[in-house]
């Protein structure tokens, strides 16, 4: 199979269709655009879970990790509370690798001011670079809970802040020479930081207290892939205009330069928002200083389009994402 997340075709075959237990204080379990389970805990209450690997990158790794699962969690609606992280090293590591892991975890958790709660970490010889898969655990109010497959058609899709911000930053880092070789110094280096904007719990919260019928992060597979991932959990169509995506230019040059399609490029610090008042989300994210855009809208029947200055094509399944050509 290839490198990345297995095909949707692969998951439904062999992986969701395998599991035929339920439980009835499971109120999601797993699926297809599903980042999250819920257990109900309590009569208005739900416990939500969430687990992620990092395995595209490296440097900055424990930071990456952190906010990729917490992400998934704030796009539920959800309270993020804490981590548990399985950390798996090769050989190679040093003492010093790891504790620059944990440090960047720490700092990142005290940011979001959640805690780490546990964990495993191991050396191994099956894995050539750092693994660290983070399990995350929120609560939230049973009524306030937004699964991906919560929307309707005619709702408003909206992106905050940009594309390809994760993305752009690993490449940075994993190709700054080749990079500077044609860019200026100063474009790699900030480029490099993007991570500063992983975060999407501040637009998350106002995108739930607004209103919001679904939210997705924007993550492995790129805003394509999470374009697909929303409109196939709920089993509705869209129509979305590539020109209204936001992006910033310094990850259409890198990715220009790396020969990577930045909509399909692993885009955390993204949130993908469905709602039916979309204008006024805008508007309330764009108040708190986080940049968003309405960039279409979710239709009846399964067609999935994207326009692009006058020509319309359909949207394909989520394929490897485009960070792991930095790879081969």
């Amino acid at each position: 199979m290839k490198i990345g997340k297995i095909s949707e075709t692969v998951l439904k075959r062999t992986v969701l269709r395998s599991l035929d237990f339920k439980r009835s204080d499971v109120l999601t379990g797993a699926g297809v655009g599903e980042d999250c389970a819920a257990l109900q805990t309590d009569a208005d209450e739900v416990l939500v879970l969430s687990t992620d690997p990092i395995t595209g990158a490296e440097e900055n790794i424990g930071t990456l990790a952190v906010h990729t699962t917490v992400n998934d969690l704030a796009s539920s609606g959800a309270e993020p509370v804490g981590i548990l992280v399985s950390i798996l090293l090769p050989p190679s590591t040093e003492e010093a690798g790891l504790r620059q892991m944990m440090q960047e975890m720490q700092e990142a958790c005290a940011r979001l001011q959640i805690q780490i709660l546990g964990g495993h970490t191991e050396v191994t010889e099956v894995v050539t670079r750092p693994v660290l898969t983070v399990t995350g655990v929120a609560k939230v109010k049973k009524d306030r809970f937004l699964s991906t497959g919560g929307i309707e058609p005619g709702e408003d899709l909206i992106v905050t802040k940009w594309i390809g911000l994760e993305g752009t930053s690993i490449a940075a880092r994993a190709r700054r020479e080749q990079l500077l070789e044609r860019y200026p110094k100063a474009m790699v280096e900030d480029s490099a930081q993007f991570d500063r904007y992983l975060s999407i719990l501040p637009e998350a919260r106002i995108a739930a207290s607004l209103g919001a019928s679904a939210m997705h992060d924007v993550t492995e597979g790129g805003i394509f892939g999470a374009l697909w991932e929303m409109a196939e959990a709920s089993g509705i169509g869209l129509e979305a205009d590539l020109k209204r995506i936001p992006i910033r230019q310094e990850t259409v040059e890198i990715c220009n330069l790396l020969d990577m399609n930045p909509y399909g490029l692993v885009s955390g610090g993204s949130l993908l928002i469905a709602a039916k008042d979309g204008n006024r989300i805008v508007e309330a994210l764009e108040k708190a200083g986080i940049p968003a855009a309405i960039v279409g809208r979710t239709t009846a029947g399964n067609d999935r389009i994207i326009k692009n200055d006058g020509e319309r094509r359909y949207l394909e399944p989520p394929r490897s994402d485009e960070l792991y050509k930095l790879y081969k």
